[in-house]
């Protein structure tokens, strides 16, 4: 079955619910809601997701932020996936990243989930870790032994300047993935 070129599937990860909300294991979806924000468009609650859509110079943008909790992300993007006919390569996976600097953004084609349990989950799912995936760094400064409650914690007030020109430019990252492709975005986005 032919996939459908010109629609893209972006998905954010993070937890549902008030507790999770600004906190820096949800930047995906924080990432997502500034770009709905963006095109004025509001997500809606879905099968297994919250869903929108976006439309970019004959594009479309379909995103979801997985209802299914962080460790089963793989199950929502796997169904939405199908149901919208969307190959891998038009696929986008957000995800915050504990090894890179605070709002540094990495764009990978495919790598290793790093420990990251969305991320094995779509590997699992997936069965292959051949996916476009846009990393956002959370930086690491947490005590022994409190990674946890660092990575489920909220942010700092000192770091939301930072962390907010950071989803702007993962917004900018998104937009050029669809546009011009996973290696543009990459030559971009990864100096």
């Amino acid at each position: 079955m032919n996939t459908d070129s010109k629609s893209f599937l972006i998905v954010g990860l993070g937890n549902i619910g008030i507790e999770y909300e600004q906190t820096r294991h949800n930047i995906g979806f924080d990432v997502l809601e500034a770009l709905a924000k963006k095109y004025d468009v509001a997500f809606a609650s879905d099968r297994l997701a919250s869903y929108a859509l976006m439309k970019l110079k004959g594009k479309k943008i379909h995103c979801i932020k997985p209802s299914t909790y962080m460790n089963l992300s793989g199950k929502a993007l796997k169904y939405w996936m199908d149901k919208l006919n969307i190959g891998q390569e038009n696929v986008l996976v957000i995800a915050d990243d504990l090894a890179l600097p605070l709002a540094k953004l990495r764009i990978r084609r495919q790598g290793s989930d790093a420990g990251h349990n969305g991320l094995k989950n779509i590997s699992d799912v997936l069965g292959t870790i051949e996916y476009t995936r846009l990393r956002f760094g959370i930086g690491n400064t947490f005590s022994k032994g409190q990674q946890v409650e660092f990575v489920l914690g909220k942010w700092e007030n000192t770091e939301l300047e930072l962390v907010t020109s950071g989803k702007d430019k993962a917004v900018n990252a998104i937009e050029l993935f669809v546009l011009e492709g996973c290696d543009r975005a990459m030559m971009t986005y990864n100096s």
